[in-house]
């Protein structure tokens, strides 16, 4: 009992404290948003709740488990990693279900009548065996060859989410693929010879590539008309009269007169940072992006701080992860971008992403605890003579 004592101190000792009170405050703020905007949308009951939080224990015991393997060996098995990302996904092709408020039969049902989301999964998977991919180059990742096989690992899970019909995460995806191409060293000349390409791609993508739904969003965005507040708009309408309504201080949990009614649709899932405006105000709404950036910056501090390529590669796949999904929700709830159904990370309703974004702190906490320094916990001691 003595010995297990000992360990778990030595854990305590040697883990990113802050990181792990960070995450932990910002997901019980996410819970008790999901409870207020949940409890009354689906006649007092406590299911959405449950889920958060039973998602919050699952992603603890997660993150503590996976952080004591050395992700520079798990890392090696990138080939599992993949089929562990990607097989899931193809299945939503074949048994993939769409929940009531989507399309895109992006879901898969598991026994206990469970739903899963395999793209959060792929996201994770995606970060590790792209960054080994990088890492094992070194040098060579700077020549043509080399970069083209990563942009072809790159592709590899945009395409398939665009297919699946998910463009808001396949958006996500590429933001990640070209933080970590930036972290990992590839010259600036090739991003911006990408940009180029890029922009001169945008009319193509505009008449070949997006539906009519997306083409009408971005339309609504910019050239809306009183139509188009009722319809392509309303979500986004609704959603900032309910931050007016807000004010500062807001109008209390339970109390936001469009949050309780049902005035914003889904305002539990990707709306409900204008739940947290009307609810809690402008001082709850900087709270909640205080503490989203602040997790993003700790995670690419612990990158910069790991002394390994790999590692910082990691950490920069999963704040680039954090952060495009933050800023891309916000904008969506700000008018600011058309709606395209990005979550806001440790807020919106969803178990599995929940989940999934602790799977890939723990990953982010392994690189901590593994750094190339002096640690207790893993026994490991360097020592330098001085002369």
């Amino acid at each position: 009992m003595r010995i297990i004592f000992r360990r778990i101190a030595d854990y305590i000792r040697e883990c990113d404290k802050l990181l792990y009170i960070l995450c932990i405050v910002t997901t019980l703020f996410g819970c008790v948003m999901v409870l207020s905007t949940t409890y009354n949308y689906y006649d007092q009951s406590f299911s959405q709740f449950i889920t958060q939080a039973a998602a919050l224990g699952l992603g603890l015991f997660v993150m503590i488990v996976i952080s004591n393997f050395d992700y520079r060996n798990f890392s090696k098995f990138w080939f599992l990693i993949a089929l562990l990302g990607i097989v899931p996904v193809i299945l939503t092709f074949f048994i993939g279900f769409a929940p009531g408020n989507t399309d895109d039969k992006a879901w898969i049902m598991l026994p206990g009548n469970i739903s899963f989301q395999p793209s959060e999964l792929l996201k994770v998977c995606f970060v590790i065996t792209f960054g080994y991919h990088c890492h094992i180059l070194g040098d060579k990742i700077k020549k043509f060859f080399h970069i083209i096989l990563l942009c072809i690992h790159g592709a590899i899970p945009v395409l398939l989410i665009h297919t699946q019909g998910d463009d808001g995460t396949a958006l996500v995806f590429a933001i990640m693929f070209v933080v970590m191409m930036f972290t990992a060293g590839v010259p600036l000349r090739y991003f911006i010879i990408a940009i180029i390409l890029v922009v001169a791609a945008l009319p193509f993508i505009y008449l070949f590539v997006m539906n009519d739904d997306q083409q009408a969003r971005i339309n609504a965005l910019f050239f809306g008309t009183e139509t188009d507040y009722l319809s392509t708009l309303y979500q986004q309408w609704r959603g900032r009269v309910a931050m007016a309504n807000g004010g500062v201080f807001g109008q209390g949990l339970f109390r936001g007169t469009l949050t309780q009614s049902g005035g914003i649709p889904y305002a539990y899932n990707d709306f409900i940072f204008t739940s947290i405006g009307e609810e809690l105000g402008l001082f709850g709404c900087l709270l909640a992006l205080g503490l989203l950036f602040a997790i993003c910056f700790r995670i690419l501090r612990i990158g910069f701080n790991s002394q390994s390529k790999l590692g910082l590669v990691i950490c920069s796949g999963i704040f680039a992860m954090l952060l495009s999904q933050t800023v891309i929700n916000i904008g969506m709830c700000l008018w600011l971008l058309p709606v395209i159904g990005v979550a806001l990370p440790f807020f919106s309703a969803g178990g599995t992403s929940l989940a999934c974004t602790y799977l890939g702190l723990a990953v982010v906490m392994s690189v901590h605890m593994h750094r190339e320094t002096t640690q207790t916990f893993l026994r490991k001691r360097r020592f330098t003579t001085v002369e």
